[in-house]
């Protein structure tokens, strides 16, 4: 696409769409700000009006990914979890070295109730980028939030994958067990 060509309103989102559509990875605001030659605020705005219609876009620490409907073949399992910040590295890379996708995490705030962040990190690489993120910002991580307790989802193309995550959380010491 042109720089010099400003896209405007529909025929902006359906470029956007189709660009997310594209990309395997997740792309950020200013970098769809700049190829539509626009500011990120329109970009952000954009993703909101094509998440108000239904259009599976989430927002990451990397950028926006689209992420359509997965096959129903793929098996999804919550965790509870608990460790300090400095064990966070450790937890996603038990996960995805396993082949499981961490999808999100969530945690159980007194006043707001459920607060979800979405992660989808599949491999270390990913894992990598998120906490180079969450350091540059200096961002808290939500589980700060309730002493270290919280919730992630967990996707894979069968139990048996999420059950060895699980199992190896478990002998880390990071997994919160039933009594």
């Amino acid at each position: 696409m042109k720089k010099e060509r400003k896209l405007l309103g529909e025929e902006r989102r359906a470029w956007i769409l189709e660009y997310l559509k594209q990309n395997n990875g997740p792309i950020t605001g200013t970098a769809l700000a700049k190829k539509a030659n626009v500011s990120r605020q329109v970009i952000v705005g954009d993703i909101t009006l094509l998440k108000a219609h239904n259009e599976p876009i989430i927002a990451t620490s990397q950028g926006y990914l689209y992420m359509p409907v997965m096959s129903s073949e793929r098996v999804e399992k919550i965790v509870a979890c608990c460790h300090e910040r400095d064990i966070t590295e450790e937890e996603l890379n038990i996960i995805v070295d396993h082949g499981v996708t961490v999808k999100d995490v969530k945690v159980e705030h007194p006043v707001y109730g459920d607060l979800t962040a979405s992660i989808m990190v599949s491999n270390r690489q990913e894992v990598n980028a998120f906490l180079k993120e969450i350091n540059k910002t200096n961002a808290p991580l939500l589980s700060q939030l309730t002493a270290g307790m919280h919730l992630h989802t967990l996707s894979a193309p069968n139990r048996q994958m999420i059950e060895r995550a699980e199992a190896a959380l478990s002998k880390a010491g990071i997994l919160v067990e039933e009594n």
